[in-house]
């Protein structure tokens, strides 16, 4: 089989990533800190960031082609310590793009919605990038630098994610389903909206724009528009969980380090155009019942 590497292998769209790629793929995982275990899939612990590391990788695996989904996601973490976080998020980027040119081989990158501002949703590819925190604007920055240095490159702005996660990470719905089993508050906003997909969905989007040889930028949001506060709703609903920690609030009620977009709903039609094809909210996180 073909050579796999993916990176940010232990992170949540990285484990479900593996899941579904192994079938038609030798993987390489890597991971920073932890590596994923998975029985199809090799694990390898190494620094993105660190160049001589990675470029030894390269020519160790001979890959037939790159998902590259490591980052540092967490937005305020991001705003906290940017010069940590840009390591990852645009240097080690900007490396990797480099080395897929030198090896010509397919590169497929994850960005996010968080490259808006959320004034003019829904958004398309082609509409001008606008970020309001520390994390949209590395990521549009690696967007930038990653086609500059391999213009062949596949840039797939991904939505909120949700879905099962491995013990070494975790998706928005894991301390949401935490807390409200533990029938504690929990929080939501009411305006802010996005087009969330599952991971499984989500991966299915990355390896379909591989095989379709993607070049440049692909939105991979889903067909449904909600709050977060709504989502919340749907998933007690579906999931069956307790509602009485459930509370509506404002982004201005909560003190948060990044600023948040109030609305970066993707336009996906050119993805949907590609075969894309994200089933409703509802039936996604029915398949989740007795999974999270």
């Amino acid at each position: 089989m073909p050579n796999l590497l993916v990176t940010g292998a232990s992170g949540f769209l990285g484990w479900n990533l593996c899941q579904l790629a192994a079938a038609d793929w030798q993987v390489y995982g890597i991971g920073r800190s932890r590596t994923i275990a998975h029985p199809y899939v090799t694990a390898i612990q190494a620094d993105l960031t660190d160049f001589s590391q990675l470029r030894a990788l390269f020519q160790q695996i001979q890959p037939d082609a790159v998902m590259h989904l490591a980052a540092q996601s967490a937005a305020n973490i991001c705003q906290q310590q940017p010069e940590q976080a840009y390591a990852i998020n645009v240097t080690a980027a900007g490396n990797m793009a480099g080395l897929c040119a030198d090896f010509q081989v397919p590169c497929v990158f994850t960005s996010t919605d968080l490259v808006f501002d959320g004034r003019n949703p829904p958004y398309r590819e082609t509409d001008p990038v606008s970020p309001i925190n520390h994390y949209g604007e590395q990521k549009a920055l690696a967007e930038q630098l990653m086609l500059e240095r391999y213009p062949l490159t596949a840039i797939c702005r991904m939505p909120l994610l949700f879905g099962a996660a491995p013990p070494t990470a975790s998706s928005f719905l894991q301390p949401f389903l935490q807390t409200l089993r533990a029938e504690q508050e929990l929080k939501l906003f009411v305006d802010e909206f996005r087009t969330p997909v599952s991971g499984t969905i989500a991966v299915q989007g990355l390896l379909l724009a591989l095989q379709q040889d993607v070049q440049g930028i692909l939105h991979l949001g889903g067909k449904d528009r909600l709050s977060r506060y709504e989502f919340g709703q749907l998933m007690v609903e579906i999931l069956e969980l307790p509602t009485t920690g459930l509370r509506a609030c404002r982004q201005q009620d909560v003190n948060l380090a990044a600023p948040r977009p109030a609305d970066v709903s993707l336009d996906s039609s050119k993805a949907f155009g590609l075969g894309y094809a994200p089933p409703s909210l509802r039936s996604q996180l029915a398949t989740l019942k007795g999974l999270v």
